[in-house]
């Protein structure tokens, strides 16, 4: 139990220095590691099979609604990217270039991918003619560089995996249709895949994505207090096929601009679980996405029939087709229970000499460490009930701390006072005029409009900031 102790305490706990609780949860987790390029990070095994079952999950989700998997080329050059004036401009300060190819000097500068638009935009020229050709309904899985001054693991990184989709509509109601139901696709994935709940609305003017009509996003709520933009889905109108002249037919023989959409999460989402789960002994992972479901720890495993007892249930529970894992290693079983803590195994499952006698086992929940004896005779459908359950806790415990972290702003005093005291959401009205929105990040430092509510609530008649009548309600708050 000592190396159990020593273990542990390497943490820094988070509400002694939250940041490095997360850099330290991040790597003695074992899911990244840092590379010789500032910004750029390495995926370990552990970390980057967080994401391919992420990956995984969504991406069934994404075919079963008719999307289709392609995939476009890492660079764009220059001249192409700069057809779409708003969106190049939203990019430049992050832009990597490729001006050298070899040993010659390039007649163009080629950009590495920021997002692809208009790499989408480039073909769906040439593939759609006729209302036949629609919708389009694409979707790629990538990286993508964005020349980040500031870094974290996860959370803002020069380089990272994503998903984008692109699609093209014959009409506006059918993009906006296709907008909000990605963005549905998205905040079903949060609760019911990462055990988050998101507060989902529309960002304002000054912050959706640059060449946007609507930007749509999901919100979730850190430990500590601060959001996480964890996935965004856009409607573009028809002005990116007027850039690109892309037309096509329609059944009146008429030809028309399509309607285009984008939407994309990253792994910006493996930081937003460790910081929603995670706690002071490391992750507690959402049994959907975690890699080890069950770890099979033998207790006194020198004995006799104790490991064969131990493999016997991890074929058991294999077949039932959960990810399972029998650690026979000859650390202590203190040790072995401090790490998969660490690694946030959603559910450790224990089997020695006595509990052979027995026909039992004990089960230990990850995020309340519960223990429960069960038979032998139904262990599959005991695991499965504890893996529910261990989803279902720490959902609630997230929801506890997202209800725990939204204050209501009357006026510009209350709003600054909760700003500067209550890390969390401020709920405040607001007349729409960008000028409030961006004076009171400034009075505060960063608070920023976070979204508009699909269900807005009637705090006052007047805008927080000035004081003239109001046209929304906004979620406000810091952000990673």
């Amino acid at each position: 139990m000592a190396q159990q102790k020593k273990m542990v305490e390497e943490i820094t706990p988070m509400e002694e220095d939250f940041a490095r609780w997360y850099t330290d949860v991040v790597k003695k987790a074992e899911l990244m590691d840092y590379s010789s390029i500032k910004g750029c990070m390495i995926f370990e095994p552990y970390g980057y099979a967080i994401w391919e079952n992420m990956q995984a999950i969504l991406d069934k989700r994404f075919k079963e609604l008719g999307h289709q998997n392609v995939y476009m080329p890492l660079l764009i050059p220059e001249s192409l990217l700069e057809k779409e004036k708003e969106h190049v401009a939203g990019f430049a300060p992050e832009v990597a270039w490729v001006t050298q190819g070899g040993n010659d000097k390039l007649e163009e500068r080629l950009c590495i991918r920021p997002t692809s638009e208009t790499l989408f935009c480039e073909h769906y020229k040439k593939v759609i003619h006729s209302w036949r050709d629609l919708p389009k309904l694409y979707n790629q899985w990538c990286s993508v560089v964005r020349w980040e001054k500031t870094t974290r693991p996860f959370l803002r990184t020069s380089e990272f995996l994503w998903q984008e989709g692109h699609t093209m509509h014959a009409t506006a109601e059918e993009a906006k249709a296709e907008t909000r139901q990605m963005l549905q696709v998205y905040a079903d994935f949060y609760r019911d895949v990462l055990a988050i709940p998101p507060v989902i609305g529309q960002k304002t003017e000054s912050e959706k994505f640059a060449g946007a009509e609507e930007t749509y996003t999901i919100e979730a709520m850190m430990h500590n207090g601060v959001a996480l933009q964890g996935g965004t889905s856009h409607y573009f109108g028809d002005g990116f096929a007027k850039s690109f002249d892309i037309t096509f037919t329609d059944k009146n023989n008429q030809l028309q601009h399509p309607f285009q959409t984008s939407w994309g999460v990253s792994t910006r989402m493996i930081g937003g679980i460790i910081m929603t789960h995670g706690d002071n002994s490391g992750l507690a992972l959402p049994p959907a996405i975690a890699p080890i479901q069950v770890v099979i720890v033998p207790v006194a495993q020198h004995k006799p029939g104790v490991l064969e007892k131990a493999n016997e249930l991890f074929e058991q529970l294999k077949a039932a087709g959960l990810r399972v894992k029998v650690d026979d290693s000859e650390q202590s079983p203190g040790w072995k229970f401090a790490q998969y803590e660490m690694q946030g195994v959603p559910l450790r499952l224990e089997i020695g000499p006595k509990d052979i006698e027995k026909n039992q086992c004990v089960l230990v929940r990850r995020p309340d460490r519960n223990k429960a004896f069960t038979p032998l005779d139904n262990l599959v459908d005991s695991v499965k009930a504890e893996l529910q359950m261990v989803h279902d806790i720490l959902y609630n415990n997230a929801k506890d701390n997202l209800e725990s972290k939204i204050y209501a702003a009357h006026n510009h005093a209350e709003f600054l006072d909760i700003a500067q005291n209550k890390p969390g959401f401020i709920k405040a009205m607001w007349c729409g005029d960008p000028a409030c929105e961006e004076q009171l990040k400034n009075e505060t430092g960063g608070v920023k409009s976070r979204c508009i509510p699909f269900e807005e609530e009637h705090l006052s008649d007047t805008c927080v900031c000035c004081g003239k009548p109001a046209k929304h309600m906004l979620y406000w708050g810091r952000q990673y």
